[in-house]
This record gives C-alpha cells, sequence and structure tokens, in this order.
C-alpha cells in the first residue's frame, strides 16, 4: 500500500488503543500551543517594529543625545533576535523538533546583538572580546556540523 507524500512526512506512531489516541492528543497539544506561540511572537514582533519606527521618531528629535541612539541600535537588533525565534517556532511546527542549524543561528544572532551593543556603549574590555570570540567560534562550529551532519530526509534516500 503506498502512502501520500503528507503521510510519509509525518511521524507514525506505532502505538495503538488507547495508548496511542493519548500520543496523538499530546501531538495535536504540542501543535496547538506551538501556534499560540508564533502568534504571541508574531504580536511581538509587530510591537518591536511599532517600537523601532518610534524610535526612530525621537533619534530625529534629539538627534545629538547618545542614550536615543544606543536604544535605537538595541530595539533594531532585538527585532532580529526575534525574527530568528519566531523562524524557530515555525520550524518547529513544520518538522516537529527544533533543529540544531536554526538555533544555533538565533544563538549566533543574540551573541551578536551583545556585541554590537557593548562595542556601541564602549562596556567591553579585552577579556569579554575574547569570551565573546571563543563563544562565538563555538557557536559557529556547532551550526557547520549542524550542517555537515544533517540528518537525511526520506525523499533523498
Amino acid at each position: 500500500m503506498a502512502k501520500s507524500g503528507a503521510e510519509e512526512s509525518l511521524p507514525t506512531i506505532g502505538v495503538s488503543g488507547l495508548r496511542g489516541r493519548i500520543l496523538r492528543f499530546y501531538e495535536r497539544f504540542l501543535d496547538f500551543i506551538v501556534v499560540v506561540l508564533i502568534f504571541v511572537m508574531l504580536l511581538t514582533l509587530v510591537a518591536s517594529l511599532v517600537g523601532v519606527v518610534w524610535d526612530v521618531y525621537e533619534t530625529f528629535l534629539s538627534f545629538r543625545e547618545e542614550d536615543a541612539i544606543q536604544g535605537l541600535v538595541s530595539d533594531v537588533l532585538s527585532v532580529f533576535v526575534l525574527i530568528e525565534l519566531f523562524r524557530t517556532f515555525t520550524d518547529y511546527l513544520e518538522f516537529h523538533r527544533i533543529r540544531l542549524r536554526v538555533l544555533s543561528e538565533v544563538a549566533i544572532v543574540f551573541v551578536l546583538r551583545e556585541l554590537f551593543i557593548g562595542l556601541y556603549a564602549h562596556h567591553l574590555g579585552p577579556m569579554d572580546l575574547i569570551a565573546t570570540a571563543v563563544l562565538l567560534a563555538v557557536l559557529v562550529g556547532a551550526r557547520v556540523a549542524a550542517v555537515k551532519y544533517a540528518p537525511q530526509s526520506p525523499e533523498k534516500d
């Protein structure tokens, strides 16, 4: 009996009866929670975008104030972190797993955000920069390993 493309992509639970129904309910409930989280993330992303637009307006009013510009840089970089987190949730909904490649990209963006904010505010010392460089190297190495050793999809077999 041949399976359709949609049936092949879904994980099969080799359990029937009450246990199978409980596991299917659990999967549906997790999917519902992830959908709610995606909706919350979308609202957060829109609110952050509105906040960035407001900060741009305030920065133009007080262009010489360093704090306003630092706040704008921080908010713009925070939007990028939210975009990456949003992508992680949508990937989970699609693949029913969190991919290491995407998670490492989120971590890289977050560390770069903190690095840029610290450099812009002149708050990072030499040891902070070395620690951040080592952390970034580990995260990039994890991302490269995740891409190189990614599990094969059923279509490629």
